[in-house]
C-alpha cells in the first residue's frame, strides 16, 4: 500500500500595522500617567519629551505662562481611533477621544525618536463619528484623497484663507462660518480699522507651515481631518517717529510681553500663536460645507520693545 501525503505550506503571517489598538491603549495610559506627574512637578524638560509637532511650542508656552507650574490635566478613559496603517509606515500615528478636565478632547500621537509623543490636542465642539471596522481599526485617508469634498492637504490652507478674508471666494463655500473661521476675519477687520485711526498698521496672517495632517474616514463617507495653523499678528506704526501711541497688549499675550508696549518703527508688537483644529469634511458629492469641530491653541511668544 502506498501512502501519499502532501504538505500544505503554512500561510505567511500578515504583518501587523505599526500600532495596534491594544498598544495604543497602553501608550496613552502611560502618557496620561506621566503627563499628570510632570506638570504637577513643574518638569518642563520632561514634559517636552512627551510631545512633538505643534504641541512642542504649546507645551513650552503653558509652562512659561504659568511660572513653570501649569495646571495638571485630569484624563478620563479614551475611545481609541487607530488607523490601519501599512506595515513599515514611516510616519505612524493614532488618535483617541478622551475626557480632559471633563471636556471631550481629540488627541493624536506620532512616533518619533523611538517613542510615541503627543502631536495634536483639540477640544471637541461636536464629537465626530469615525468609522471603526470589526477589527477595531479606523481607515486613514491619504493627503490627496478625492473621495471627500476637500482633500485633507487642502483643508488647512482653505481654513487659513477664510480666517483672513472671510466668507468671500471659494473658501467661504467650502468651510462653514463660525468662531474659528469667519468670526476671526470679522474681528481682525475691526482691529485693523481701530489701529488705522491711531496711525498704525495691524496685520494678522495664518499659515500651515510644515506640520503634519491626519485624516480618518467617518461613517458618512467623509473625513475627520486634523491640522495646525500658525498665526502672526503685528502692530506697526505708520509714522517715522521713534515712538507711537502705547499699544494695549491682548490679554492672551500679556504673560510674554507685559500689559503695554510702545512700539518703534523698527520693532513693533508681534504676537505668534499656534492653533490646532479638527474639521469634519463631507463626502465629495455632498452639498454642505466642511465644519470645524475642534480647536485648541494659543500664544507661544510675543515681543516688543519691552518684551
Amino acid at each position: 500500500m502506498t501512502v501519499s501525503s502532501s504538505a500544505t505550506a503554512s500561510p505567511t503571517p500578515t504583518a501587523a500595522p505599526p500600532i495596534t489598538p491594544a498598544q495604543a491603549l497602553a501608550e496613552f495610559t502611560e502618557f496620561a500617567r506621566a503627563n499628570v506627574w510632570v506638570r504637577e512637578a513643574g518638569l518642563m524638560r520632561d514634559a517636552l519629551e512627551q510631545v512633538t509637532g505643534g504641541q512642542s511650542s504649546l507645551t513650552a508656552a503653558a509652562f512659561d505662562s504659568a511660572g513653570g507650574r501649569p495646571a495638571a490635566y485630569r484624563w478620563g478613559e479614551p475611545t481609541l481611533l487607530v488607523p490601519r496603517l501599512a506595515p513599515g509606515d514611516k510616519n505612524p500615528w493614532f488618535s483617541a477621544i478622551v475626557p480632559r478636565d471633563g471636556k471631550p478632547t481629540l488627541v493624536t500621537f506620532a512616533r518619533g525618536g523611538g517613542r510615541w509623543r503627543l502631536t495634536s490636542m483639540t477640544v471637541l465642539r461636536k464629537v465626530p463619528q469615525v468609522e471603526i471596522g470589526a477589527d477595531g481599526y479606523a481607515t486613514p485617508l491619504a493627503s490627496d484623497d478625492v473621495s471627500v469634498r476637500i482633500s485633507p492637504k487642502y483643508v488647512g490652507p482653505l481654513h487659513a484663507t477664510i480666517a483672513e478674508a472671510g466668507s468671500e471666494g471659494v473658501a467661504g463655500k467650502l468651510i462653514a462660518p463660525g468662531p474659528f473661521t469667519t468670526e476671526i476675519a470679522e474681528s481682525d477687520a475691526r482691529d485693523r480699522a481701530m489701529w488705522r485711526d491711531r496711525a498704525y498698521d495691524n496685520d494678522s496672517t495664518f499659515s500651515t507651515g510644515d506640520l503634519p495632517v491626519y485624516a480618518l474616514r467617518t461613517k458618512d463617507g467623509g473625513a475627520l481631518v486634523q491640522y495646525s495653523l500658525t498665526r502672526t499678528t503685528t502692530v506697526t506704526p505708520k509714522t517715522t517717529g521713534e515712538e507711537g501711541v502705547p499699544i494695549p497688549v491682548p490679554e492672551r499675550a500679556r504673560w510674554a510681553v507685559g500689559d503695554v508696549v510702545k512700539p518703534t518703527r523698527l520693532k513693533p508688537l508681534s504676537v505668534s500663536e499656534v492653533h490646532q483644529f479638527a474639521t469634519a469634511v463631507p463626502p465629495a458629492d455632498a452639498e454642505h460645507p466642511a465644519d470645524v469641530v475642534a480647536h485648541d491653541g494659543g500664544v507661544i511668544k510675543a515681543s516688543g520693545p519691552t518684551g
